[in-house]
């Protein structure tokens, strides 16, 4: 517990641990069966039931971020790179509004952008590897990642989430809105908020940057396979449906 309070900042060299050995292993068999379970229960619930799981959910990983605020202060360890304007750290806020205010627009973006990025996160923890096991941005990082997983997972799982490509547009500029926001704040604290600054090795977008000089490229590429993958079933069955109606005619 010698280094529980330290950063990536502070830790000494050599502490952290591999992607895909035993410990990484378990963390993502976990979250993967409490997410299982927690589907299958939110299935099984009535409106009212469901509704006190989503909002729990919400206050769990609002609560998760304070509890990384708390273990900064406590170690002394808190400046501008840990303020919540990474995506997953947004969608911690767009999933409490949701659980309160839902919407279908909000329901798309967190299928869109929560699903992916949180799923990465876990399965590349580039920004806290380097840390080890018994440690509070550890624990934090994993649950946190989990419980943003989770969330649309489990409206997807029970029908409630409406997907409607549609709607991709308009969460692509709400989601361009928040990366204005961290490109300023980029700008002004010298960070690396939604990796807009750089991308590290071991990264994804470090492959655009080695293929092709900057890492941005990333951004605009994988969005056509994003759109693709998650409404392109959508697309097709739209297709099917109009050219089913046009032969009945």
């Amino acid at each position: 517990m010698q280094h529980f309070w330290d950063t990536v900042d502070t830790i000494p060299a050599g502490m952290g641990f591999s992607y895909f050995y035993p410990f990484h292993l378990c963390w993502l068999g976990g979250i993967a069966l409490a997410i299982f379970a927690l589907c299958r229960l939110y299935r099984q619930s009535d409106a009212a039931r469901r509704q006190r799981i989503r909002r729990c959910l919400a206050l769990l990983t609002v609560a998760d971020e304070l509890f990384k605020d708390a273990g900064l202060l406590i170690g002394g360890n808190f400046d501008p790179s840990y303020l919540p304007l990474h995506l997953c750290s947004i969608n911690i806020f767009l999933i409490a509004l949701h659980a309160w205010k839902p919407s279908k627009l909000l329901e798309n973006f967190l299928y869109s952008f929560c699903i992916v990025p949180a799923a990465a996160a876990l399965l590349f923890p580039v920004t806290w590897s380097s840390l080890p096991g018994a440690n509070f941005m550890v624990i934090h990082s994993f649950t946190v990642h989990g419980l943003l997983l989770c969330y649309p997972i489990l409206l997807l799982s029970a029908g409630e989430l409406r997907r409607d490509w549609r709607y991709f547009p308009r969460c692509f500029l709400l989601l361009a809105g928040f990366a204005a926001v961290a490109v300023a704040a980029n700008a002004v604290f010298d960070t690396n908020f939604m990796f807009l600054s750089r991308a590290t090795e071991g990264n994804p977008l470090y492959l655009f940057q080695t293929l092709l000089g900057n890492h941005l490229w990333g951004y605009p590429i994988l969005m056509v396979p994003l759109f693709l993958v998650l409404y392109g079933p959508q697309l097709l069955r739209e297709r099917r449906e109009k050219h089913q109606e046009a032969a009945v005619r």
